[in-house]
């Protein structure tokens, strides 16, 4: 596919073109483009420090740019206001830490985005919540509160959250990175099914096996940019740089 899509095809679900962000004096994305199809699922790779996690919040402006564009399903980012909470809406985000509202149970949790932003009555919304925390298999944790839930058990709370606002792209900040080990393997496997589901996936990990089973893609970056892309079963076997190659020696040996 080429990185121009043919005019009446149908836009990439992101486009991202010669993005540059700075924090202060230091240069965290240098002209970045990347694009991403619908259905895609593209797992970013690289070095702590590497623009990862930053590239993946300004895809929902929770990061904006310094200069360059980004669209969203053929749409501009907007700056603010209602435009942008309705680009967030169709943007689910699941980070590192889970951000569940303390408070509120599971359900609620879930519910909460679909009343409170996509006007869905109480009723329906609790309907699809419950099939979503099916989906998620924590069902039977519907009425708890997040402290109550393990760490794996919050995480997936977070990606049915998600998911409840029925949004275009996925994106996942490092979402395993918090967990205990033998909790990661639970996320990782709702995941995979939702990449095998069709949903657009951008995903900031450092689960190689992820990569390796879910991916389409491989994007790695090292210092601000985009080093490579291609293939998992590419990147993992037949690495063109050296950057990449000291990586991932670093990570498959240990």
């Amino acid at each position: 596919m080429s990185a121009s899509a043919t005019a009446g095809s149908t836009p990439p679900m992101i486009r991202i073109t010669e993005v540059d962000k700075y924090f202060g004096p230091l240069h965290v994305l240098k002209n970045i483009s990347l694009e991403v199809a619908k259905g895609q699922v593209v797992v970013v790779l690289g070095p702590s420090g590497s623009g990862k996690s930053t590239l993946c919040r300004t895809i929902n402006r929770l990061e904006p740019v310094d200069s360059g564009t980004i669209e969203v399903d053929g749409q501009p980012l907007p700056a603010e206001g209602k435009a942008l909470a309705r680009l967030r809406a169709e943007v689910g985000m699941v980070f590192q830490q889970f951000n569940l509202f303390a408070h509120k149970t599971i359900l609620e949790n879930v519910m909460l985005g679909p009343v409170k932003v996509r006007k869905v009555a109480p009723a329906q919304a609790r309907t699809n919540a419950m099939e979503l925390l099916e989906r998620v298999g924590i069902t039977n944790q519907a009425s708890k509160y997040p402290a109550q839930l393990s760490g794996g058990q919050q995480q997936r709370a977070a990606i049915a959250r998600a998911l409840a606002m029925r949004p275009k792209v996925m994106m996942f900040d490092e979402p395993t990175s918090a967990l205990d080990p033998e909790m990661v393997q639970e996320v990782l496997d709702v995941m995979i099914t939702l990449a095998r589901d069709g949903m657009t996936m951008f995903v900031v990990t450092h689960e190689m096996g992820f990569a390796r089973r879910a991916a389409n893609r491989v994007v790695f970056m090292d210092e601000g940019e985009i080093v490579e892309d291609s293939t998992p079963d590419e990147f993992f076997t037949a690495p063109k740089t050296n950057r990449a190659k000291d990586f991932l020696g670093k990570i498959l040996t240990h």
